[in-house]
């Protein structure tokens, strides 16, 4: 893992442009490798030659990992506001997720400067997902205002309701 690590973390930092393609499990593999690596070195003797190999090795996994993540960032971000699309391709799992919850928020900000440079202001509507929670009530309860400025309850003990 260190070497492929390694090769990554080089190509990622040699090629400015773009970026480049990583394993889809690539994050997986590096949190386990590091998860390991931290384990077998807290089970050896501080003194002992493995151990400080060990700890070297984990220091420059670490920096690796810290400087591919900050490159792939810095990339994948000058892509959305630069409005170009991105090889999903290139892209981890967890990166295409990221990728789908910040485009559209890059996408209305243009729209929102575009409409203003136009003299517009335009109302930005709450578009948020709004969290419902599933509450058991243990006590007498009277009505109540939601989040979404709706009345729910009375509540007496026992009752059960998914609210926002």
């Amino acid at each position: 893992m260190y070497n492929e690590l390694y090769e990554l973390w080089k190509k990622e930092k040699e090629n400015e442009a773009t970026l480049q393609r990583l394993p889809k499990n690539f994050y997986a593999k590096i949190a386990a490798y590091i998860k390991k690596t931290r384990e077998e070195n807290r089970m050896l003797d501080k003194k002992s030659t493995k151990a400080r190999l060990l700890s070297i090795e984990f220091k420059n996994v670490k920096f690796m990992a810290g400087e591919l993540f900050e490159f792939r960032y810095k990339k994948l971000w000058e892509k959305v506001l630069a409005r170009e699309t991105v090889a999903r391709d290139a892209l981890t799992d967890e990166e295409e997720k990221l990728y789908r919850e910040i485009f559209p928020l890059a996408e209305a900000y243009h729209a929102f400067s575009k409409d203003i440079l136009r003299g517009h202001l335009s109302v930005l509507g709450n578009d948020a997902k709004q969290t419902m929670v599933v509450l058991r009530f243990v006590q007498e309860l009277p009505e109540l205002v939601g989040s979404d400025l709706k009345t729910y309850g009375p509540f007496a003990p026992e009752d059960i309701a998914t609210l926002p």
